[in-house]
């Protein structure tokens, strides 16, 4: 499969050249050079075959004339930018360079109809290559504008289609109503990450350990922990916290003992008296015990996600994770008998070996379970996760995902009586593909939609966590906690301090 060159005149919408050239070409290595680029920095192919080249010119200065209004005239323009690809005739692109935003869409716009003319193909999210396409709609619907004026504009625009455009809208009304609950300026969010695992995922590349190599230790992380949570409790005291999430990792490879520790210290801590939403991350079912459920349920947590990623066993199997459907099922039953009436399951499409039949076998086994969430993840690989890392080792894996399989989704979750309500897209997501969450209605998750909606600040606790301040007008400004669990134990002062800073600005 033939490699692409990106050639550019000069650094200027790198990503957004690339990301909409993946997009169409998602099988194909995808590189960028910039003329003002040392030798030593041109992009190397893992082939020897040529290169498709792409070009794309950024001409300023009023290059070009442009006929102007019905009378004929002609009118310079400030700049232009010229794109070529092989074979077709080059498309020259008026732009203002200074205009950022206009440009951009110009220039994807154009860059969308070269593709499309040249591969035959359409993407069903158009341009749309930023991972939260909602923004949009939700923006529109804030000033007012009507639904058939938005899809309108979605599609001259962006080139969506018109079951993305309805899509983005479903959910962004649905997003503006459940957001109402929140208070922006005197809320606050909270994120507790537990970063150990039973086993660490093929694809996965988030901050988590193997718990063998630090069962030890467990409880000197929570040490560290507390600390955290005793600095953001008194130094957020008067404002109002709104929705607590429990993640990491897995939380529930914690002990017993160990999760009632962690509970009982943000109880003691926070005034949970504005609390909306509490959720516990149990994941994998090989760490759900009746023990560790019922004391969540002490601790009155009202939301769990128990994620089996799919039905298929031998899926399981080849990607890490120690456990069976049955125990998936057994999981769920079990927390379903002790009157858990929010279970969300997490879904992988996309995952090794995995056919469109396969995912409709996993849809048809949650369908007998009837969760009250699902979200369905596409597969998108990371660097730092091991089937990017040791691509040798998995180079004869078939990896596939598709929109009819994205569709199968979409339909057996409202067969189940859910309904899409939030929507984001992620880095190196092949295909153009979306994540979708789906809940019945009243168990939406609050937080899942406040982390994608950048609307309200969220304070990160623990190894590998970021922290997110909202400032009024939206600027956002993040701190992160170092991602090495034994470092993070050593220099919790010092994540206290930059979450300090951040806030104290």
């Amino acid at each position: 499969m033939e490699p692409i060159l990106i050639k550019l005149n000069e650094a200027n919408f790198e990503y957004d050249i690339h990301s909409l050239v993946k997009a169409f070409f998602p099988k194909n290595e995808v590189k960028v050079a910039v003329e003002t680029d040392k030798p030593e920095e041109a992009p190397a192919f893992s082939t020897l075959e040529e290169p498709l080249v792409l070009e794309v010119e950024y001409l300023p200065g009023g290059a070009h004339l442009v006929k102007f209004g019905d009378i004929g005239k002609e009118k310079p323009l400030p700049d232009v930018i010229r794109l070529g690809i092989e074979g077709q005739r080059p498309v020259t692109v008026p732009a203002c360079l200074a205009d950022r935003a206009d440009t951009k869409n110009r220039l994807k716009g154009a860059l969308y109809e070269m593709l499309s003319s040249y591969t035959g193909k359409t993407l069903p999210w158009g341009t749309l290559t930023g991972i939260r396409p909602t923004k949009i709609p939700m923006a529109f619907l804030e000033e007012g504008k009507g639904e058939d004026w938005i899809r309108s504009y979605m599609k001259e625009t962006y080139f969506v289609s018109d079951e993305k455009a309805d899509l983005s809208i479903e959910i962004a009304g649905r997003e503006r109503r459940l957001l109402s609950k929140i208070d922006y300026e005197e809320g606050y969010s909270l994120y507790i990450g537990i970063p150990y695992c039973p086993s660490t995922c093929l694809y996965c590349s988030f901050t988590s350990y193997p718990l063998g190599k630090w069962a030890s230790r467990v409880d000197e992380y929570l040490a560290a922990l507390e600390r955290e949570m005793e600095f953001t409790a008194s130094f957020f005291r008067g404002k109002k916290l709104n929705t607590i999430y429990i993640g990491g990792g897995t939380p529930t490879t914690l002990t017993p003992g160990q999760l009632d520790r962690l509970l009982t210290k943000v109880e003691e801590s926070f005034d949970l008296s504005h609390l909306l939403e509490y959720t516990v991350e149990a994941g994998r079912p090989d760490s759900i015990t009746e023990e560790k459920l019922r004391v969540m349920q002490m601790h009155q947590i009202a939301r769990i996600s128990i994620n089996p990623q799919t039905m298929k066993q031998a899926t399981l199997d080849l990607i890490g994770r120690h456990h069976t459907v049955e125990q998936t099922v057994e999981s769920f039953w079990m927390a379903r008998k002790l009157g858990f009436s929010n279970i969300n399951m997490d879904l992988i499409v996309g995952l090794p070996e995995e056919t469109l039949e396969d995912v409709r076998g996993t849809m048809e086994r949650l369908g007998e379970l009837r969760p009250d969430n699902v979200t369905v993840h596409s597969l998108a690989l990371k660097r730092a996760a091991r089937l990017s890392m040791e691509k040798e080792d998995y180079s004869g894996l078939h990896m596939e995902n598709t929109w009819e399989t994205i569709g199968l989704t979409a339909v057996y979750a409202r067969k189940m009586g859910l309904l899409p309500y939030y929507l984001y897209r992620q880095k190196n997501m092949a295909g153009n593909f979306e994540n979708v969450g789906y809940a019945r209605e009243g168990c939406e998750g609050l937080y899942n939609i406040l982390i994608m909606e950048e609307v309200q600040s969220i304070v990160a606790l623990g190894a590998g966590s970021i922290t997110k301040r909202v400032y009024p007008g939206g600027r956002i400004e993040r701190c992160a906690n170092v991602k090495d669990v034994a470092q993070y134990m050593e220099r919790v002062e010092e994540m206290i301090e930059r979450k300090k800073r951040l806030f104290l600005e």
